[in-house]
């Protein structure tokens, strides 16, 4: 099995109203590219906030006295903080240059997954409000101005417990289920799988993310073509990816 990892190359600086989907069904056919049966979209989280207009100016936000506390404990500008407790149901930890929450979703990742980059100056964008909503929106426009039978991700980069450096994750799934439950299958010594379960989608945002990049590439949406995944195919949620709370081992 091999997988091709496509780029989609030449979208413009996605605006408030702008539609992603022919966004980047324009730049596949000016790339000489199109849609393929089996196709996964994994699209960067950034960009569809932006063209559903969900923003947050952080010049007009006036900072509450918790937000103001956890600024002097964190050396964070405290209208980050307060957008960051506006985003968040519950604040887990928080230090010197950190915070860690629980967002409206319930993800638990750094300052609610509120992101300060390739957005214009003052202004953030927060995860989108209905992840899932979104891809399935994006993923029913797709299918139907190509006939291709798809799968769409939008993707985050957040760092994770014990380990440096951020990787892809998928925040919101269309069409394929994003675990794949490997359990009663054989390993190469004809043992039973007990409790395998891949985490397909976040393996695959990560894998897009590589070719994405994190800085000025100009890369927000990657085409992911040669996985198998029709025996994933499904509704879907993210929400299946969240570990419930009477499980979670790193969490008081």
């Amino acid at each position: 099995m091999g997988i091709t990892l496509i780029g989609v190359e030449g979208m413009p600086l996605v605006g408030e109203g702008d539609d992603i989907a022919y966004l980047i069904i324009k730049a596949l056919n000016e790339g000489g590219e199109n849609l393929l049966d089996g196709d996964i979209i994994v699209i960067a989280e950034t960009v569809v906030s932006k063209a559903e207009g969900n923003t947050i100016d952080l010049e007009g936000i006036e900072p509450s006295p918790e937000a103001l506390d956890i600024a002097e404990r964190t050396g964070k500008d405290p209208s980050l903080v307060e957008a960051i407790l506006g985003e968040s149901s519950e604040i887990i930890r928080v230090g010197h240059d950190f915070i860690v929450s629980e967002t409206r979703h319930g993800f638990v990742c750094a300052n609610a997954g509120i992101d300060e980059s390739n957005v214009d100056d003052g202004l953030a964008t927060p995860l989108p409000r209905d992840p899932d909503g979104s891809a399935e929106r994006i993923l029913q426009t797709l299918q139907e101005a190509t006939g291709r039978e798809l799968a769409v991700i939008i993707s985050d980069t957040q760092g994770r417990p014990f380990r440096e450096g951020a990787v892809g994750v998928a925040v919101g799934v269309a069409g394929l289920s994003p675990i794949w439950d490997r359990k009663g299958e054989r390993d190469l010594y004809g043992r039973s799988l007990q409790t395998t379960r891949v985490a397909v989608a976040d393996e695959l945002a990560a894998a897009a993310s590589l070719v994405m990049g994190q800085a000025d590439e100009g890369v927000p949406a990657v085409i992911i073509r040669g996985y198998p995944w029709k025996h994933l195919r499904s509704a879907g949620s993210v929400k299946s990816l969240l570990r419930p709370r009477e499980l979670d081992v790193f969490r008081d």
